[in-house]
């Protein structure tokens, strides 16, 4: 399974961006997605992950109280609302099928993640 990322972009210190992760079947065969970062020079890194109904979600602690992950699977999508955003979220953003727990592992194929860039 290949999923698609995009919503990334340009934002200022303490705004707010909305990133989307399109897939298939979410309603006949639903899974636990999960978002990875790769900032340049470092390691790709779990952020936040949700399980097939919506109900379980795990974040990673540099982000918690500040992203919220969300799904729809009648639009077979989900979400990553990203509020008060840090230089440091600087990143490109991965959805990628997981197994969500605190603990975020990839079980998927990478799919082409978007760009997310804090700066003023």
């Amino acid at each position: 399974v290949q999923l698609q990322a995009s919503g990334g972009g340009l934002v200022q210190p303490g705004g707010s961006l909305r990133l989307s992760c399109a897939g298939s079947s979410f309603t006949s065969d639903p899974y636990a997605i999960g978002w990875f970062r790769q900032a340049p020079g470092k390691e790709r890194e779990g952020v936040s992950c949700i399980g097939r109904s919506g109900r379980l979600t795990h974040y990673v602690d540099s982000v918690k109280g500040r992203f919220i992950i969300s799904r729809d699977n009648a639009k077979n999508t989900v979400y990553l609302h990203m509020n008060n955003l840090k230089p440091e979220d600087t990143a490109v953003y991965y959805c990628i099928p997981v197994l969500c727990s605190s603990k975020i592992n990839p079980g998927g194929s990478w799919g082409q993640g978007t760009q997310v860039t804090v700066s003023s």
